[in-house]
């Protein structure tokens, strides 16, 4: 027995999709995408908040790292360039840290307002070297960032190598 359908056409002619109907699914991913790639990629977010968080999260890492693999490793910031990357102790050498550690530039017009080092004193210019020792200890380290007239101060703690991130310029005495 053979069933016809409103428009005459066997209903096994009809399986499938219809261009219209593919048209509106592929239109429906297209602004899923757009709505959901810039939320998941940053784009559209602070750009000083990003890199505080960017940061927190390589010096992190580092530590962990460092414990992880019995080696030395330090942060390297060229506050003029407005970078910082990672080196490791490889046999009497420093050689650069791939992942989360390679070179890494500042992002926008945000910038080192200056980098304090408790011991060493407060750097505003030229390469400022954090060292991580396997031991689990690190420089206690307290970063300034801007972005035009916003500021976030950046603590990192010595015995843990977590960062703490504030608004606005803060400045901290050392840890004992």
């Amino acid at each position: 027995m053979m069933r016809i359908s409103i428009s005459g056409i066997s209903s096994k002619a009809q399986a499938g999709f219809t261009l219209i109907e593919l048209t509106i699914v592929v239109l429906l991913l297209g602004l899923f995408a757009g709505l959901t790639v810039p939320l998941l990629t940053g784009f559209g977010q602070d750009k000083l908040d990003a890199s505080a968080r960017r940061l927190a999260g390589t010096v992190k890492y580092l530590f962990n790292e460092a414990a992880l693999a019995k080696t030395p490793h330090r942060i390297v910031f060229n506050l003029d360039e407005g970078n910082f990357q990672a080196k490791r102790l490889d046999h009497d050498e420093w050689v650069e840290v791939g992942g989360s550690g390679r070179l890494q530039k500042l992002p926008g017009e945000v910038r080192f307002r200056d980098i304090t080092v408790p011991g060493r004193g407060l750097y505003t210019s030229g390469e400022v070297i954090i060292e991580i020792l396997p031991v689990g200890w690190m420089e206690e380290t307290v970063l300034h960032l801007q972005e035009r007239n916003k500021e976030r101060t950046l603590h990192i703690k010595p015995f843990t190598g977590t960062t703490e991130v504030f608004d606005g310029y803060r400045e901290f005495e050392a840890q004992r």
